[in-house]
């Protein structure tokens, strides 16, 4: 906890960032348009300063048009309407599932179903600016609707994804060099699609906790909770703002204490272009072909860890990307993958039957709605 607090009970000077309009509670704060209007080498160099060695987090304001969010919120509004009227509940990652309303790849729903929209939204430079900044060109947006409707509880702290996505004990089992490396895979960002004074339960930051190394295997802990209770910030964003941080910052969405407010964000995450590989393989055909010779290995007493290094080497190992509609991270943070899929198959020696209808049943419910 020393170690901690000597990482995150710093002051942001705002001297170190130039181009800021100020700070606000240690957060860095922009004029988008300035920022989008002056040279881009050097903003993006800047920005890039402030999610690695800064506070982790930067607040463009007015960073998309009024209009644009009211055109693009009707859409989201009408996904969410649709979605209701299925009775179904989206699974939430940090919070009790069914309290929020929550539009899993609203990206691909949004262009699909009002393709202007989506283009007037998605030409913006704020948000190419903030992504280009973090991650360099070639990177894949994706991007989720939160709802948080009146009386809806706070998040617990957390990082997110990649890391921030696995247990405090997944997590340590990946060497110290990840730890530095997954937060450059991925930026996080929100629009504010309505204003959000602090009593609707804007999202609480602690800013620079980014730069403590070991926060992926302490941010469940009850001292570090009670850290982050403590001394979070939060910020009100009027509509139209957005908000981009390092995916290491510890953060929690808020308490809406509101009667009436739905505060609704469209969440960013960014992806970087390097973090896929280089050949496409059908590791499901894969996975079906040698379930025969695993089971046999298995049989004839293999080591756990030799078949283990054959699944790790054939099948799936990562569950994500998904369709998060129809494989939601109820009961966990992540759905089984494909290597959890034929790992029980080969503990429990399926029929190879099973197995196929199991890996059918598990790339299905990858695929989106088409």
């Amino acid at each position: 906890m020393d170690d901690f607090a000597a990482v995150v009970e710093v002051v942001t000077d705002a001297a170190d960032f130039p181009r800021a309009e100020r700070t606000s509670q240690g957060v860095v704060v922009y004029d988008a348009g300035a920022l989008c209007a002056a040279d881009q080498h050097e903003v993006r160099a800047e920005l890039a300063r402030v999610l690695l060695d800064g506070p982790g987090i930067f607040v463009l304001e007015g960073a998309v048009p009024g209009d644009v969010v009211d055109r693009t919120t009707a859409v989201f509004e009408a996904m969410i309407a649709a979605q209701r009227a299925t009775a179904s509940k989206a699974g939430d990652h940090f919070a009790r599932p069914g309290a929020n309303d929550r539009v899993w790849n609203a990206l691909e729903k949004q262009a699909r179903r009002d393709p202007d929209a989506f283009v007037d939204y998605y030409a913006n430079a704020a948000i190419a600016l903030a992504a280009l900044a973090w991650l360099g060109p070639g990177y894949q947006v994706t991007s989720q609707v939160n709802v948080v409707n009146p009386g809806g509880a706070a998040q617990t702290p957390h990082r997110d994804y990649h890391l921030g996505f696995q247990s405090s004990g997944q997590a340590a089992a990946y060497p110290a060099h990840v730890h530095r490396l997954s937060p450059a895979l991925t930026l996080q960002g929100a629009v504010a699609h309505t204003d959000m004074p602090v009593e609707t339960g804007p999202t609480m930051y602690l800013p620079h906790s980014q730069k403590f190394l070991p926060g992926y295997l302490v941010a469940d802990r009850p001292e570090f909770r009670a850290h982050f209770a403590t001394h979070h910030v939060q910020l009100p964003l009027a509509k139209g703002d957005a908000v981009f941080f390092n995916p290491a910052l510890l953060h929690a969405a808020g308490t809406n204490r509101t009667a009436s407010v739905r505060r609704m964000a469209n969440l960013l995450q960014v992806s970087s272009a390097f973090g896929r590989a280089m050949e496409s393989v059908d590791r499901a055909a894969m996975s079906a072909a040698v379930y025969p010779a695993l089971r046999a290995m298995r049989s004839a007493g293999a080591a756990p860890q030799a078949v283990a290094n054959v699944i790790a080497a054939c099948a799936e190992g990562y569950p994500f990307p998904t369709n998060l509609d129809r494989d939601p991270p109820v009961g966990g943070m992540a759905p089984p993958s494909q290597a959890a899929v034929l790992t029980r198959a080969v503990a429990e020696d399926w029929p190879p039957e099973r197995l196929a209808a199991e890996l059918s049943a598990w790339s299905g419910r990858r695929q989106t709605a088409g």
